[in-house]
């Protein structure tokens, strides 16, 4: 029987992983992922639609920046998430391309 497991989902996006940095709170990396994952697959359920939304219009700048990051195709694979160049993003942190 597979069960879930509490292994932390990496972001995808460089806007959602800048915009992490620091965010001690599970809600809030929940909301963030969600809006990510959500963009990335949009959904027509109808609640899943709604929460979107909602975090949508509360960080327009950040929805901004992950549509464009996603129509842009500047994705980085998730392996490749937690590399040296992460820590590095973190320093001197590059700008998204529109």
């Amino acid at each position: 029987m597979l069960t879930a497991q509490s292994v932390p989902k990496r972001p995808f996006t460089l806007a959602v992983r800048e915009a992490l940095q620091g965010v001690n709170n599970s809600a809030i990396e929940a909301d963030l992922l969600f809006l990510e994952a959500w963009e990335m697959q949009p959904s027509s359920h109808l609640g899943a639609t709604l929460r979107a939304s909602q975090i949508r219009r509360a960080n327009p700048g950040l929805a901004a920046a992950i549509d464009a990051e996603l129509k842009g195709g500047c994705l980085i694979a998730p392996a490749r998430a937690v590399s040296a160049r992460t820590a590095s993003a973190r320093t001197a942190p590059e700008k998204v391309k529109a």
